[in-house]
């Protein structure tokens, strides 16, 4: 447990450096670098558990950090944490699971094709691929798994100010884990996909110094 929070604490303080080494690079818009945090709501696939485990549809809490970096008006890339928790259904074997991930993801603005929505509202596509950790916990920690997987999701932002804005994302995680044999690997595992739901903030690291 010791060893996985010092490897998250350093992704975190990653990201927090990536977000200062952008902001001396940035342009004067304050759209180019951008932080973002979202907390939210997550639900596993069904079939990424072996017989008999069943995780709740609807679990909390999913977080998600990252850092956005704008080259050109409508495209960007970004590199963002996430980090989910999920239990077990009613009636089946008690299990809590720790799903952890690493992404880096072009982000498209695709604002202009949404246009008929408010002015304020700004509408981005994001994926690419990643890397996920899974922590079983309770009496499942020593069945730890990981694997690659490939991420999608849409944002909605509504723009408070030129320096921040709130958004609703909605991504898909596909798990590109092979199946494993409980026998050998032992249950209270996840090999599967996982669907997010989260509300965050944006906050520009970038430009527009004299904002009110």
């Amino acid at each position: 447990m010791t060893s996985n929070f010092k490897i998250y604490k350093r992704i975190f303080f990653s990201i927090i450096f990536l977000s200062f080494s952008f902001l001396g690079f940035s342009q004067s818009n304050t759209s180019t670098v951008k932080t973002q945090f979202a907390l939210g709501v997550n639900s596993p696939s069904a079939n990424g558990f072996v017989s008999n485990f069943e995780a709740k549809s609807i679990n909390f809490p999913s977080i998600n950090l990252g850092i956005q970096y704008m080259f050109k008006p409508q495209f960007g890339a970004k590199l963002d944490f996430g980090y989910n928790r999920f239990s077990n259904l009613n009636n089946t074997p008690d299990f809590k699971v720790n799903y952890t991930r690493l992404n880096a993801q072009l982000v498209y603005d695709a604002s202009k094709i949404f246009s008929f929505l408010p002015q304020r509202v700004g509408t981005f596509v994001h994926g690419g691929p990643g890397f996920s950790t899974i922590k079983p916990l309770g009496n499942y920690t020593q069945n730890d798994n990981s694997f690659l997987n490939v991420m999608a999701g849409m944002e909605f932002h509504y723009g408070v100010s030129d320096k921040l804005s709130v958004y609703l994302d909605a991504s898909y995680i596909l798990g590109l884990g092979k199946a494993f044999n409980p026998e050998a690997n032992g249950f209270g595992s996840f090999n599967g996909n996982v669907l997010t739901i989260t509300i965050g903030a944006s906050i520009s690291l970038s430009g527009c110094q004299y904002c009110d």
